[in-house]
């Protein structure tokens, strides 16, 4: 499995537990990231989406609801919100990414995850 797509798979678990769970970010992120033997830089690419992501989600859910207005965000399952989530920080905050590749990334997550 590729390196970056590992991560966002981790990263995707992560935020789902804390999301769902109602867990601590830093709970989740010690129990999928640092009780793992993830090679070092698949756990650096998976906490920088976990920690990015977390930390902008209100603006990321208000971006998702501009750009789909009939989908508000309570009627997404989990899995498909917070994929939308690491597509759209990608997009918005780690330029070294080119667009096609956050998207392309999503729909293969989604076609693991999703609902």
């Amino acid at each position: 499995m590729r390196r970056r797509h590992q991560a966002r798979r981790i990263a995707l678990q992560t935020l789902f537990q804390a999301d769902v769970g109602g867990i601590p970010i830093e709970e989740a992120i010690a129990t999928t990231l640092e009780d793992s033997r993830l090679p070092a830089d698949v756990a650096d690419f998976a906490r920088t989406l976990v920690e990015g992501t977390w930390r902008h989600r209100d603006e990321l859910d208000r971006f998702i609801q501009e750009h789909a207005p009939h989908w508000p965000l309570e009627r997404m399952a989990n899995v498909d919100r917070n994929i939308l989530r690491i597509a759209v920080y990608e997009i918005l905050y780690l330029h070294d990414i080119p667009y096609s590749v956050s998207i392309n990334e999503a729909v293969e997550l989604a076609k693991q995850f999703g609902s």
